[in-house]
């Protein structure tokens, strides 16, 4: 409950300040803080828009994702019951036998921007009740326009999907995507809107939601072809979308735009491109009456060089907006996942993007800002000249060791002895960045989410969308008055983070500290059977002379299971050793103890060491 209270406090001030920071654009004299990227809105994608327009702007701030998410859906739900007739324009579109009331998207920006300025008010008053929230996966996203003249991806992270959508009976869900357009960024802008919102209105989607993605694909592309019709438009976008729910992941694609799994430090394959030169792809396009002919790459018709995509009107039926999609059970073991556009996959293979995120965490102790800065260098290094968008999503903490494939067999004695020891260890040592002195309990070990800040993204005076925004925190803002931003000041009783701000405040992402597992303070000493136990005092004991012994300086977090894995062979060696002695009556000098862990020989200023005595019985 306390944790609740702290962070119904911080959401709180942060809506204060945000009110005093915003100016509701109730007049149409008062310039928006943002414009819509589409000029025509039809009935069906008001939703994609209003909870596009409510992320872009709060997350400008720096506002927890799970906040944003939350305000979003509720001036979204809001406007959906409001009469919006007055908004519609004097002409309406035929389509068929039906005709479609158009919305000017200027308009209707404005009612969402006032709508979120009224429910914003209303929660500073009354916060709602809110359910506490897992931790988000750990994300890096990095997208450049590269050497292309305009910046044509777009990418989709919504890493609370339960929110977003006001789902209460479902499992933690997360959704991430990258949309690649060609002959324009219409399709790309419409699919990072909309194809999210009608995955949630699929029929099928509590129950099969992989069989509910290659739906939405489809929808999607259909409404897509609608509006391509009304407002002459030519383009289209492939897409690749991968959904976790629980321990459940779905990919469902279209077209060139890929993910890849890295499990145990190996790349896995979990899908197959929609290329031409693919045979069972140019079997359905020839027999669809088509072609694929070799003009600089292959290419349906001699033009695109994919075989399936959203839109793309005047090349159907052989561009396709039949999505493909697969299942996979994750076990634990699995290290991240990398999604990206062929900008990126074209010219970087697997083996090559393992081995340079190996590379940067090992030289960065596992830090994520920058492994898709990495990436996405990488690719314009080995000459992509294309857009690049990476996302690579963290399956497990990159900072601690991979579960191993078997479990060490030892007698039943000395592992629940190890066990104490590392209970006791664990409650002793906390980490000093996110140990029990801040608040809080054991959170399973997970760190935030993370996103680093995207570059060259600025093709329009605007940010592509929501997705495309630079920080994703569930808890505590950043917040800077004086830039834009508001800063809240530092509390102890709020959990440490990594917070990354956005690029109008820095074009790269700060660091700060990340979740680690730790325990409730407690006694505990390093055990010498069948010596007396040595006690070594806990950071927060104090020791005679008054000074403060800071014992968790003294074993570093990233060394300590190092260390433990090292001593302890040779400590139940030692044991058996001494049982084997006393059993026969014999010395025990000849088999000195070991002590746990082993401490390292560098002195640090300023840091007093424990001086713990390790007797021999003769």
């Amino acid at each position: 409950m306390a944790g609740s209270a702290n962070e119904e406090k911080t959401f709180k001030r942060f809506l204060e300040l945000f009110l005093r920071e915003m100016r509701p654009p109730l007049q149409e004299d008062v310039p928006l803080p943002m414009r819509p990227l589409t000029d025509l809105i039809s009935e069906d994608e008001v939703e994609g828009e209003c909870l596009d327009l409510c992320l872009q702007h709060l997350c400008k701030y720096n506002c927890p994702f799970s906040l944003a998410a939350a305000l979003a859906r509720a001036t979204a739900d809001s406007i959906l019951q409001s009469d919006l007739s007055m908004y519609y324009l004097n002409k309406s579109v035929e389509d068929g036998t039906d005709t479609l009331p158009q919305i000017d998207s200027v308009k209707l920006a404005r009612l969402v921007f006032n709508k979120l300025c009224e429910t914003c008010c209303h929660w500073l008053k009354e916060f709602p009740y809110r359910r506490r929230h897992l931790p988000y996966y750990e994300t890096s996203i990095h997208a450049i326009k590269n050497m292309r003249r305009k910046m044509e991806d777009k990418h989709v992270v919504i890493p609370d999907f339960n929110t977003l959508f006001n789902l209460q009976d479902q499992e933690e869900q997360a959704f991430y995507a990258v949309f690649d357009g060609h002959g324009g960024v219409d399709a790309a802008i419409y699919a990072a809107n909309h194809l999210h919102v009608n995955l949630v209105r699929q029929e099928m989607f509590s129950q099969d939601p992989g069989e509910a993605l290659c739906h939405c694909f489809k929808v999607t592309d259909e409404r897509f072809i609608q509006k391509a019709s009304r407002e002459k438009l030519r383009c289209g976008t492939t897409g690749v979308v991968t959904f976790l729910r629980g321990r459940t992941l779905y990919v469902a694609w279209l077209g060139d735009s890929q993910v890849m799994m890295v499990k145990r430090g190996q790349p896995v394959e979990l899908m197959k491109p929609h290329k031409p030169d693919r045979e069972d792809e140019k079997k359905r396009i020839e027999a669809l009456g088509g072609c694929v002919i070799w003009f600089g790459t292959w290419r349906v018709n001699g033009s695109l060089s994919v075989s399936r995509a959203i839109g793309d009107s005047e090349h159907k039926p052989y561009i396709c907006g039949d999505a493909d999609h697969t299942t996979f059970n994750l076990d634990g073991s699995e290290d991240y996942l990398i999604l990206a556009c062929d900008g990126f996959y074209d010219t970087v293979n697997p083996d090559e993007a393992v081995r340079v995120v190996s590379d940067h965490l090992q030289e960065n102790n596992g830090d994520t800002a920058m492994v898709a800065h990495k990436l996405v260098a990488s690719a314009r290094d080995a000459g992509s000249s294309d857009n690049i968008t990476v996302i690579v999503v963290f399956l497990r903490d990159p900072r601690l060791p991979p579960p191993s494939d078997e479990p060490e067999e030892e007698p039943v004695e000395d592992a629940e002895e190890e066990k104490e020891e590392v209970e006791s260890l664990q409650s002793e040592l906390v980490c000093q960045d996110g140990g029990a002195e801040n608040g809080g309990k054991n959170r399973g070990g997970w760190p935030l989410q993370q996103c680093s800040a995207p570059a060259d993204l600025a093709y329009e005076d605007r940010m592509d969308s929501f997705t495309d925004r630079t920080s994703l925190s569930i808890m505590g803002p950043d917040l800077r008055a004086e830039t834009g931003c508001f800063r809240l000041p530092a509390s102890s009783s709020l959990p440490p983070m990594r917070t990354v701000m956005p690029d109008l405040i820095s074009p790269y992402g700060g660091g700060g500290a990340a979740w680690r597992p730790y325990s409730e303070d407690g006694p505990s000493g390093y055990r010498q059977k069948p010596q007396p136990k040595p006690r070594v005092p806990s950071y927060t004991q104090t020791t005679s002379d008054g000074q403060l012994l800071e014992v968790a300086a003294l074993f570093p977090q990233e060394g300590r299971r190092k260390r433990r894995l090292e001593v302890m062979p040779l400590r139940r060696e030692s044991q058996r050793l001494i049982r084997r002695a006393r059993e026969s009556h014999g010395p025990l000098s000849c088999f000195p103890s070991v002590p746990y862990p082993l401490r390292s020989p560098e002195r640090k200023p300023g840091i007093a060491f424990p001086h713990v005595t390790h007797s021999k019985r003769v």
